[in-house]
């Protein structure tokens, strides 16, 4: 045997500390992230792209090169590490400008972000390749045989190879495209980066990995070669079918990749029912695979019986994150980091790894799985944060087994004995029930925040129970329940199975006191009416819904209903509660607000120099105050009544991203676009969300609100806001203000769909605020050009926008100018009229200083609150 090439050393531990911190730091934040996501921009997106492009890439990028060292037999000496490090901290430089660039909406940043990050992965898969090639010239001058576990390298190189090419996808997204390209677009970065860079490399490394985790032979060496190619040809087909708009291609690509996979799998999984997993690192990566076998299967049904949409492109991303990839990369991690840190107590930070495995194991798989399940949106919320519970849960767990090991070198370096670490008692038995009693607990208490199925007060007025019962299934659908009549013979026991058949949440409530709680669609509840011997009324209690028509009349045999089958409107003052309402709340618009009051502020912002504007839009039911003294709760986009303002040019496109974070359906609808409705403005559920994408090619100023029926009581609350696309012959002013005008229908504590209904409002507002311009007036000089947008949300209130001592030299309304400047007859204006959804501008400039007032000259509506001040200096 040649001596003449030398056994390079083993890599140093400190090198690897440092290459893996990335990672820590990325679960940190992924977790710090995951608590404040309400408040932050693009939370899905962000949460998505902190744990892959953070987490997972650095983690594949790290292991990827160590598994290769150990699959070649071969390490790197010391002095070779630095390209390494310097390929690390470039790859998470790029991964920061990329994630701010989206933020903030910076297309050239996100462009070199993507850049940056894909010349590091492809750098690192030139750096395998060399790899590869010097360890075989090596082995071969060292007359050793190639490496056995050689094959899996090609995986690893492979799927670095891929996500440069993903990543490119994903910088065109950030582009902004038509909704058809942005789908294909989307999957096509999806199988680069999901199932090419995260699967290639899990498939690599499982290949070697799994069959020593659990104690068998390994049966899948002869596999590779065959299992590699199927993947990359899977790859290949869904990536050309999903940028061709073929989603029969794209379906067959997902199964060509499946077949793959299946070829990978299968004999893991017969070796895993001979030899069970043991312990938390086995069982996360066997759970992992069957995850992701059943979203690959999922997603080839998705895309073969329908077309292909941003919403369908990512319906399994989440179950293939956080199902797949999320416990594949715990899994490994509690397997290799033990071992990589080392010392005399490496056994026994094993061992602190798997503390509480089976109850996190259970948790997190039984989690998913009831979040997968038509269930109401609250226990949806629940079992998600115990699932992300159950995840941060490895966090302290790695830090404590982490403490374990540095404890055992220190200990034998002061010549002491090693820490052991001794499981607590627990019983594998013990922890699956206390993960069930603990999802379950979950259950039973969110459900309860939305009602629940229950027997209520006695409707039998005393009549003799005839010991029958009747049980009658009923229907909720298109604002009506069906049947819409119950007949009950008298003395007999009622039993209603009331199913949610619409696209929209539903209950039904009984004035006896039943109620089935919120129903998402497709579900169902049962209620004990309990022995019947007089009418009994029922309802949806969702406002606006029983105003609809939404009404149940419950008879006894003999008498009569009150109305239609299902068409009563039902009476006054039901808003939202059984019983009747109060009387409309008295307003005293004279209280001045306190001294820390703070107004909407009225200037707005000239549009971004950016073409494509991204926002996430998140549904929220909030306390607030239409005026002082008059609290309600508000429905909002993005916590205020009156949502963000968005303003832009001709030829921009607007990505707004809807997250329902309430507790019945809403929907949004775009006036500036012009799109087909089916989609974007269809009414999504709590918890669901969509992308609504327009491109603006008319300039204006245009309405947004909630599209969801009762479309008058959803903007009422507040589901309402104003686009700008500026016209091109717009010319500069001094100061830009905007004022949008709606209506506040106050009624117990939620807004009053009778009041709606008819009309009346309690307040007229300008920018969600009765008055509240009288007591923080806008500013203006002396000479001064000022332009004032005017915007009409209603639902009911015409605009007649006025201001005293001034006359308007520009009028501009509905895409056109009435009135400018220059005009040759000297002609003014006194009033813009704007009926509901209509919108202008009108310029004016201030001779004398002074304080104007600014109304609806359709008094009564400024009366109400529709006025305010300008000060002139």
């Amino acid at each position: 045997m040649s001596t003449t090439a030398e056994r390079p050393a083993k890599r140093p531990r400190s090198w690897h500390q440092r290459a893996g911190m990335p990672v820590r730091i990325w679960l940190v934040v992924l977790i710090l992230a995951g608590l404040a996501h309400p408040f932050l921009p693009e939370s899905r997106w962000l949460l998505i792209h902190l744990f892959t492009l953070g987490a997972v890439t650095n983690s594949i990028i790290v292991w990827s090169y160590t598994f290769t060292e150990r699959f070649l037999g071969y390490h790197l000496p010391d002095t070779e590490r630095g390209p390494q490090l310097v390929r690390i901290y470039l790859l998470n430089a790029g991964i920061v400008l990329t994630i701010a660039g989206v933020l903030g909406a910076w297309f050239p940043v996100v462009l070199v972000g993507a850049v940056v990050v894909a010349s590091m992965v492809a750098w690192h898969a030139i750096a395998l390749l060399l790899l590869l090639r010097r360890a075989q010239r090596w082995r071969a001058a060292d007359g050793q045989q190639p490496a056995e576990q050689a094959q899996s390298v090609w995986f690893l190189i492979a799927s670095s190879a891929l996500l440069p090419i993903g990543a490119a996808f994903g910088a065109t997204l950030a582009y902004g495209l038509t909704d058809t390209a942005h789908a294909g677009f989307l999957l096509a970065h999806q199988a680069m980066n999901l199932l090419g860079f995260l699967g290639l490399a899990a498939a690599g490394v499982l290949t070697v990995m799994y069959s020593r985790l659990i104690g068998m032979e390994n049966t899948s060496a002869r596999r590779r070669p065959v299992a590699l190619a199927v993947l990359l040809v899977g790859i290949a087909v869904l990536t050309g079918g999903a940028l061709a708009d073929l989603h029969l291609v794209a379906a067959l690509g997902v199964a060509v990749y499946l077949v793959g996979w299946l070829v990978v799998a299968l004999p893991m999984l017969r070796g895993a029912v001979s030899h069970p997993p043991q312990g938390y690192a086995a069982s996360s990566i066997t759970a992992a695979l069957l995850w992701l076998l059943g979203s690959l299967a999922a997603l080839t049904v998705v895309l073969a019986t329908g077309p292909m949409t941003p919403d369908r492109a990512t319906l399994m991303t989440i179950p293939f994150l956080a199902g797949f990839a999320a416990q594949l990369l715990f899994g490994v991690m509690s397997q290799i980091l033990p071992g990589t840190m080392g010392g005399p107590s490496a056994a026994a930070a094993f061992d602190a790894m798997n503390r509480w495995w089976v109850f996190r194991l259970v948790v997190i798989n039984l989690g998913l799985l009831m979040w997968l399940l038509p269930l109401p949106s609250w226990t949806k919320v629940g079992v998600s944060a115990a699932v992300m519970l159950a995840f941060a849960a490895f966090l302290p767990i790695m830090i404590s087994s982490a403490r374990i090991s540095v404890a055992g070198r220190r200990a034998v370096a002061a010549g002491q004995t090693p820490p052991t670490f001794t499981p607590a008692t627990q019983q594998r038995g013990t922890q699956a029930v206390a993960a069930l009693a603990c999802l379950a607990l979950v259950a039973a208490v969110t459900s309860g925040l939305g009602g629940g199925g229950s027997v209520g007060s006695d409707a039998s007025a005393g009549v003799t129970p005839t010991g029958q019962t009747t049980t009658v299934s009923v229907e909720a659908k298109d604002m009506r329940f069906t049947p819409g009549t119950i007949t009950v013979p008298t003395g007999d026991r009622l039993v209603i199975d009331v199913t949610n058949t619409d696209d929209q949440v539903h209950d039904l409530v009984l004035a006896s006191g039943q109620s089935s709680g919120r129903l998402a669609p497709g579900a169902g509840a049962t209620l004990d009416v309990g022995v019947i011997g007089e009418p009994v009324e029922g309802w949806c209690s969702i406002v606006g819904h029983r105003q609809q028509g939404m009404v149940l009349h419950i008879v006894v045999d003999g008498e009569t209903d009150n109305g239609d089958t299902g068409g009563d409107t039902g009476g006054g003052g039901h808003s939202a509660h059984a019983g009747s309402g109060p009387a409309p709340l008295a307003v005293d618009l004279s209280r001045k607000p306190d001294a820390g009051f703070v107004a909407r502020d009225p200037r707005l912002p000239p549009a971004p120099s950016e073409s494509v504007h991204r926002y996430t839009f998140e549904v929220t039911e909030v306390p607030g105050e239409y005026a002082v003294g008059a609290p309600q709760t508000m429905w909002t986009y993005n916590g205020s009544p009156m949502g963000p303002t968005l303003r832009g040019k001709l030829g921009d496109t607007f990505e707004i991203t809807l997250v329902n974070n309430g507790s019945m359906g809403h929907s949004i609808d775009f006036h500036a676009g012009v799109i087909s409705p089916d989609e974007p403005m269809r009414t999504i559920n709590p918890g669901d969300s969509l992308i609504y994408r327009f491109t603006a090619v008319r300039s204006g100023i245009w309405l947004y609100h909630c599209a969801t029926t009762p479309m008058a009581v959803h903007i009422a609350a507040g589901m309402f806001g104003a686009v700008v696309i500026d016209p091109p012959s717009l010319t500069p002013v001094d100061a830009e203000y905007l004022m949008v005008q709606s209506e506040a229908y106050l009624g117990d504590g939620a807004v009053d769909a009778d009041k709606v209904a008819a009309a009346t409002p309690d307040l007229v507002l300008f920018n969600g605020f009765a008055d509240q311009y009288l007591h923080k007036p806008l500013r203006a000089r002396v000479g001064d050009r000022i332009r004032i947008w005017v915007l009409v949300a209603g639902p009911n209130e015409d605009l007649s926008f006025h201001v005293v001592g001034s006359q308007f030299d520009a009028v501009y309304k509905e895409g056109a100018h009435l009135l400018r400047p220059d005009n040759a007859d000297r002609g003014g204006a006194q009033a813009l009229d704007l009926a509901v959804a209509q919108g202008g501008f009108v310029e004016m400039q201030f001779v004398e200083p002074g304080t104007y007032t600014f109304l609806n000259h359709r008094m009564a509506a400024a009366d109400r609150g529709a006025r305010g001040l300008i000060v002139v200096e």
